[in-house]
């Protein structure tokens, strides 16, 4: 997973990881900030790590063996919050890294929550729900001490969903002997979820997208998109710049690309998802290939998928004018440094894809009030959020005349800098 780099007198290549791409970004950052070096120390590193095994009793009767693992990074801002995905390439590494951007993330949005992450590497496709029923239970069984509404909030991620959430709900409600709604964010309605949550990743991909544009002076209406991974995130951002007049020429899932030259039925291809499970043989469309979809002419690309998938060997194709990262980590830094040499804009993750943890925020607000509010109120605040915090980035690449993602992160270091130097050290 990553690019590849080379020991000086070795042969074997030494794999650049997820981690080391958010390692090497903080230093960028933390070096324009020029970041006393004991708080660079305290910020960098996570603050807690947790790995787990979860012995599942499986249909069959006998007994399977996962390994989980929630990392806290920060509790700098405020609990800790992140995602937990269910995927078989889940590594410690992986969710390391990923807890690491979730500290920026929340800070650049400026809500008070620091950065978390879980996973359990797992096949989930190839699991029934009673058994991952029972594996999550057993998780969250595992990670119990670390989390709670004041403490830690799961959300959902890659392969892991509102119902999943409930049953994490659930299993902590039953250990305390009373309902904590708090626990997890992402829930279902009735659980106290909240209106809006499912496609606030999605719809912040667009209020970012929408600005970015803006500033470009590049009009949605008539623009090419293409998307690159047609799950929830991906396929809610393509339904949106539809709904404003844009082409989405081309997009793919796991199971293969599409593509339109006049623009694809988003609506449509949603519908034909939902019943075939896959984006391919949608009606009015041709088969390309995954290097075809990044390399398309376009003037909005929207990586969806997972991380790494721009990298050294393949951002050189790629030919659109935005860069929209719905996914977490999708450009590794050598990938970053080609798409800045060739002039396209990048919107970096931990900006254009935080709808989701600030509608998290949004959630676990109302359930600690017991007052939910409306779905346009969700909508408006969310555009509220998106939008300041893109004009805060924007200001600070312009201003040092540093790469939208160096800013971003600058952004996020400071403040979580600012509030660690505050607090002080404890004892």
């Amino acid at each position: 997973m990553g690019v590849s780099t080379y020991e000086v007198g070795v042969s074997t290549p030494v794999i650049k990881t997820a981690y080391d791409s958010a390692m090497e970004n903080f230093n960028l950052a933390a070096d324009v900030l020029q970041l006393d070096e004991s708080i660079r120390s305290m910020v960098q590193y996570p603050e807690r790590i947790l790995e787990v095994n979860l012995p599942v009793r499986m249909d069959t009767g006998k007994i399977q063996r996962f390994v989980g693992y929630r990392v806290q990074h920060s509790t700098a801002r405020g609990p800790a919050k992140g995602g937990i995905r269910y995927h078989p390439g889940v590594t410690l590494d992986e969710v390391k890294a990923l807890a690491t951007w979730m500290t920026w993330k929340c800070a650049v949005v400026n809500i008070p929550f620091g950065g978390a992450k879980g996973g359990i590497t797992c096949n989930p496709k190839a699991m029934s729900q009673s058994e991952l029923e029972h594996m999550t239970r057993r998780y969250a069984s595992a990670i119990l001490p670390l989390i709670g509404p004041e403490r830690d909030i799961p959300a959902p991620d890659v392969y892991t969903n509102s119902q999943i959430m409930a049953w994490i709900m659930d299993t902590y409600s039953m250990t305390k002997g009373y309902p904590v709604s708090g626990v997890v964010t992402g829930k279902p309605i009735a659980l106290g979820g909240s209106l809006g949550r499912n496609e606030a990743t999605g719809r912040g991909v667009f209020y970012t997208v929408q600005s970015a544009a803006e500033h470009l002076g590049i009009p949605i209406k008539g623009s090419k998109v293409v998307v690159q991974g047609f799950g929830n995130a991906g396929s809610i951002a393509a339904q949106l710049l539809d709904s404003h007049q844009a082409y989405v020429i081309a997009v793919n899932d796991s199971r293969g690309c599409v593509y339109n030259a006049n623009g694809l039925d988003i609506p449509k291809l949603i519908m034909h998802k939902e019943k075939t499970g896959g984006v391919v043989g949608m009606a009015n469309s041709e088969n390309i290939t995954p290097a075809e979809l990044l390399a398309m002419e376009c003037d909005i690309l929207i990586p969806a998928a997972l991380e790494n998938a721009i990298d050294g060997t393949n951002a050189g194709a790629v030919k659109a004018k935005i860069v929209g990262e719905a996914a977490n980590g999708p450009v590794t830094p050598a990938g970053d440094a080609i798409l800045e040499k060739n002039g396209v804009f990048v919107i970096p993750d931990i900006l254009c894809n935080a709808g989701g943890v600030t509608v998290s925020y949004f959630e676990w607000v109302q359930d600690e009030q017991h007052l939910f509010w409306e779905a346009q109120d969700v909508y408006n605040r969310l555009e509220r959020v998106m939008k300041t915090s893109f004009a805060e980035v924007l200001k600070l690449h312009l201003d040092y005349k540093v790469s939208m993602r160096t800013a971003a992160n600058m952004l996020g270091i400071s403040r979580v800098a600012e509030a660690t130097k505050l607090r002080g050290l404890y004892p």
